[in-house]
């Protein structure tokens, strides 16, 4: 599942390209025709993104939004476009750009109230100017699991996923393992500022890259995914060579060098 930067690199890019003109809409696929017959030649607005949640806004105040789960994906094509295979739920076109959302969880018609609602039930999103740390850091206080799978409930963060989650944990030395409640409040500001220096950062470059190329003593130029991480999909961390324990939390791969990150006693 796609990680928080990038549903806000996806919102960068669309007002880029659609932001203050008409759009063509459309709905091959038929699941979103009658969205799709809404906004058809309506003026895009402006784009947004919340955690995981991609919004677009159009003039009548129609709000579409986006959730790509597990097996959604954004395809962009520049000039004309080719004729759209029937699985495109929501394309979005002008003379130069076309996207097509295939395989989303959710696209679907918003009013006001139900995205207020929406965005209510999320935790403070590290991306956005409005995100209050101090709700974050309450939400974790409350709960009674360890803090790994705690850092994948967006309704404690929003948009951090397993990437982020493992390697986050990693550099601050914490297992995922230990109860959420037991984190300090100096530990957590650290892991905030983190994975907002972080998430800005895949923003910006388009990929995950939590490595410290310093650190490591990488070559300059860019760095091959394989070797963007400390701890996830690795054998042996890159900071100590602690082979890296994987196991199974609550349904994700969990990876944590426990030299690194001792385990709760």
């Amino acid at each position: 599942m796609p990680e928080g930067h990038t549903i806000h690199r996806l919102a960068r890019d669309h007002a880029r390209f659609f932001a203050g003109h008409p759009v063509a809409v459309s709905s091959p696929q038929g699941r979103f025709e009658a969205g799709a017959a809404v906004l058809d030649g309506a003026v895009l607005t402006a784009t947004d993104a919340y955690g995981k949640h991609l919004l677009h806004h159009y003039d009548h105040g129609a709000i579409v939004h986006l959730h790509l789960g597990l097996f959604g994906r954004v395809r962009h094509h520049r000039g004309t476009p080719p004729e759209p295979p029937d699985t495109v739920r929501y394309r979005v076109a002008n003379a130069v750009h076309t996207i097509d959302l295939i395989g989303a969880t959710a696209c679907e018609l918003l009013d006001p109230a139900r995205l207020e609602a929406l965005t209510a039930r999320l935790g403070p999103d590290p991306l956005r100017a409005d995100a209050d740390p101090d709700r974050a850091y309450a939400a974790l206080q409350r709960r009674r699991v360890g803090v790994g799978r705690a850092l994948l409930d967006q309704r404690v963060v929003a948009g951090v996923g397993n990437v982020y989650r493992a390697e986050v944990l990693l550099v601050h030395g914490v297992h995922p393992e230990l109860p959420a409640r037991e984190l300090g409040r100096t530990r957590f500001d650290g892991i905030w500022d983190t994975l907002r220096d972080w998430m800005a950062r895949g923003v910006r470059e388009r990929r995950i890259v939590t490595v410290d190329r310093d650190e490591l003593g990488l070559p300059p130029g860019r760095i091959a995914r394989g070797g963007a991480t400390y701890v996830y999909r690795q054998t042996h961390c890159r900071r100590c060579g602690t082979p890296v324990r994987r196991w199974d939390l609550a349904g994700r791969w969990a990876y944590a060098c426990e030299r690194c990150q001792p385990p709760p006693a």
